[in-house]
């Protein structure tokens, strides 16, 4: 049965939380549009696990004043800085919004942490994570959507060389000289190849699709995919499919595997004249190889949400290319967070029944 806004999930005093109320806010339906899954295992079969007295939170779709009004029984500090968030650490049965080894040394008592993102490579790392005494979260496919449309904005952008035309616009020049329009192209009919098809990849790939597109991609441990995806490949096959991709698009997460996977020998097997887009991460890129590719035009042009390093020097050369775009990683940005605010809403809530969490991070994964 569907559950409406309305209806509201009462959490019993039996847990030490009278009067604890969450809004349910269609947790059904976000589940069922983006195939999130709870965790293995039920937070009451930790060692250490309570009703929640205190959590320390950091605006990443709930703000302190909502969060203590769905919790009047706990105490919910806010925090802006990991300073602020090890000052008030103490205590803390759970971190919402920071993820760093201060901040988990500092809360001893913690055994869930939720982070802003879904990048988890920085937390992973952290004994307490690692070992699975603390439970890490994160907002994957919360902002696959948006994330998705940045690509498809980047890709018409290289397809239809509008950052040559751009670089015209200070001087007023009226510029259709074959210089420029010679490479123009249309998207239709050409095909993409989506480095890493899980949720962002997956969203990608629907909307590449939508636009007449063929569309391949790579997974790293199956062949399963949707409908709009033409051939699913494993890990070993990317150099083969890349070989047939007219644009080919990284939406890998760091993990071991996947730092530098992408570098000299990756462009070289790449068709001639490909574009790349990156919104994945900048470490999964040798940025030296992609220079010169793009430098020798084995790869045409390139869109970048995100570099390795990060932020990029302003005086790197990728910043001159005429056939680069930079945005300084702000592709989940402009996002609907109310995706964001049901998850944590429904995590708050599992949280304080001792259920499994929703979007658990397995820390031998990485993701």
């Amino acid at each position: 049965m569907q559950i409406s806004p309305a209806q509201i999930l009462i959490i019993s005093a039996g847990l030490g939380l009278a009067g604890v109320v969450f809004a349910q806010s269609n947790i059904d339906e976000l589940i069922q549009q983006t195939d999130i899954e709870a965790g293995d295992v039920a937070l009451k079969d930790l060692p250490g696990w309570h009703a929640p007295k205190k959590i320390i939170v950091r605006d990443i779709g709930l703000s302190q004043r909502e969060i203590q009004a769905l919790m009047p029984g706990v105490e919910v500090v806010g925090v802006s800085s990991e300073a602020e968030a090890v000052a008030n650490a103490k205590g803390a049965d759970a971190i919402i919004g920071w993820c760093s080894e201060r901040v988990i040394a500092a809360a001893e008592d913690a055994i869930w942490v939720q982070i802003r993102g879904a990048g988890a490579e920085r937390c992973v790392t952290a004994d307490r994570i690692a070992n699975g005494s603390i439970v890490l979260t994160n907002m994957q496919k919360m902002s696959s959507p948006v994330i998705a449309e940045h690509v498809i904005a980047l890709t018409l952008s290289l397809a239809r060389r509008i950052p040559q035309f751009a670089k015209t616009m200070p001087s007023g020049e009226w510029r259709r000289t074959a210089e420029i329009t010679d490479g123009m192209q249309s998207i239709a009919g050409k095909t993409m190849l989506v480095v890493g098809l899980g949720g962002i990849g997956t969203e990608v790939a629907r909307r590449a699709a939508a636009l007449d597109m063929r569309v391949i991609g790579t997974r790293r441990s199956s062949r399963e995919g949707p409908d709009f995806v033409d051939y699913v490949g494993l890990s070993n096959e990317l150099f083969e499919l890349a070989a047939e991709a007219d644009f080919i698009v990284d939406t890998l997460p760091l993990t071991a595997e996947t730092a530098g996977l992408l570098d000299e020998e990756f462009f070289s097997a790449a068709k001639r004249g490909a574009f790349f887009v990156n919104v994945g991460r900048g470490r999964t890129v040798v940025t030296d190889d992609l220079v010169a590719a793009l430098n020798s035009g084995q790869i045409a042009g390139a869109g970048l949400d995100v570099t390795e390093p990060e932020p990029l020097p302003a005086d790197h050369p990728l910043w001159q290319m005429d056939n680069v775009i930079i945005t300084p990683h702000v592709g989940g940005r402009g996002g609907n967070r109310v995706r964001h605010a049901i998850l944590l809403k429904e995590n708050l809530r599992r949280f304080a029944a001792g259920d499994a969490l929703l979007n658990v991070v397995d820390p031998k994964l990485g993701y």
